[in-house]
């Protein structure tokens, strides 16, 4: 039992690392996608922001593919409860999924003015729509998602597909679209000659002082929200389901686990210090720089809305009771340990094809080289 505890926790932080990988990795390509009108005035500079993360763009996406993958198989009740819950919404993420690569592929296909200002509406659609979905679902969960289970642990949602965009959710949905436009800025800042790489590096400090901004408005709002707290879970002999715990609602229960521990306020110092450091760094021209503190600042926003849930992954607004909680919703010992094994394996290799990826097309890209070359977006 005490090893299961364990993997479920190890399960919970590898959680928050795919997540955080969403947030810096495909949101980089999503903020270039969201920029793409502004840094590129012309149909040659557009050409170039494309080209930049042209190459990359398509092996980011498995980060959405290893988040979707890990929650399906290490939290199965969660993952059928939100995507149920969530269906439309994550239909359209879907939709601007798959509307992203014809984009990328199919843009440059003819020289009609129309034909590729289409796509660069098509481009900064898809660009813009999952980042806002992305920050809205955490916005979502923090306020807990109305849905309760039956006996036979049949999952129904109670909300509607507008109330998933509730004000706090909104905000939430435009910190995550910030983030992403200073990782996209950052991104084309580094890789892209003047004038794309001069108007993307002040669009990634906008991005990121926005951000601060917003941070700093919800975290006051969080404040004054009602967070979950387990009171009591199943009795050890019993099995470990949302049918047997009794959770309460606190005033300012989100802020607990921080009034507990007071270290864990080092993890939106992160996102504060990464952010200001970064619009640093842009500002003495260090893009690749300002890029990792962005990613810094994704590990300290993730991070403190995890720590702020612990231990809820999935908490219940119409039936506190239901919650979805590490201890009621993981997967099986023998799937978690394989589990475990694939990521010591595949990890390293994501990680170094990645960044063998950067580095093979490290330099930049400037309107000479999309106009000569065969094989430029």
């Amino acid at each position: 039992m005490e090893t299961y505890m364990i993997l479920l926790v190890v399960w919970w932080v590898l959680l928050g690392v795919l997540l955080t990988g969403i947030g810096a990795m495909v949101g980089m390509d999503m903020g270039v996608g969201t920029l793409l009108r502004y840094v590129g005035r012309t149909d040659a500079e557009r050409r170039v922001a494309l080209n930049v993360i042209g190459p990359h763009w398509d092996g980011n996406q498995v980060w959405f593919i290893l988040g979707g993958g890990a929650i399906f198989a290490a939290w199965p009740l969660v993952y059928a409860t939100a995507f149920s819950g969530f269906y439309i919404v994550m239909l359209l993420l879907l939709w601007s999924m798959i509307l992203r690569p014809l984009g990328f592929e199919y843009r440059s296909k003819l020289p009609s003015p129309v034909w590729r200002g289409v796509w660069d509406t098509a481009l900064f659609l898809s660009g813009l729509l999952p980042m806002v979905v992305f920050g809205a679902a955490i916005g979502n969960v923090l306020q807990g998602v109305p849905f309760h289970f039956d006996w036979r642990l049949t999952s129904f949602y109670t909300g509607s597909f507008l109330w998933l965009f509730n004000p706090f959710a909104v905000l939430c949905g435009l910190m995550s679209v910030a983030l992403a436009v200073y990782m996209g800025g950052s991104c084309l800042a580094s890789g892209a000659e003047d004038p794309v790489g001069a108007r993307a590096r002040r669009a990634a400090i906008a991005g990121g002082l926005a951000a601060l901004v917003i941070f700093t408005v919800a975290g006051f709002w969080v404040s004054t929200m009602e967070g979950f707290k387990l009171v009591a879970g199943p009795d050890p002999g019993v099995p470990q389901t949302p049918l047997h715990q009794q959770v309460t609602r606190v005033p300012g229960g989100l802020l607990a686990n921080y009034a507990t521990h007071p270290a864990l306020w080092l993890l939106p110092a992160l996102v504060y210090a990464g952010l200001l450091l970064g619009a640093l760094a842009h500002a003495i021209r260090r893009p690749i720089l300002a890029w990792w503190l962005g990613a810094l600042a994704w590990i300290g926003v993730i991070g403190t809305v995890g720590a702020a849930m612990f231990p809820f992954i999935m908490p219940s607004s119409s039936n506190p009771a239901h919650s979805l909680t590490l201890w009621n919703s993981g997967s099986s010992l023998v799937t978690l340990t394989w589990m475990v094994g694939f990521v010591v394996i595949f990890m390293p290799i994501i990680l170094w094809y990645t960044s063998w990826a950067f580095w093979v097309m490290r330099g930049k890209v400037g309107v000479k080289h999309v106009e000569t070359s065969d094989h430029a977006y």
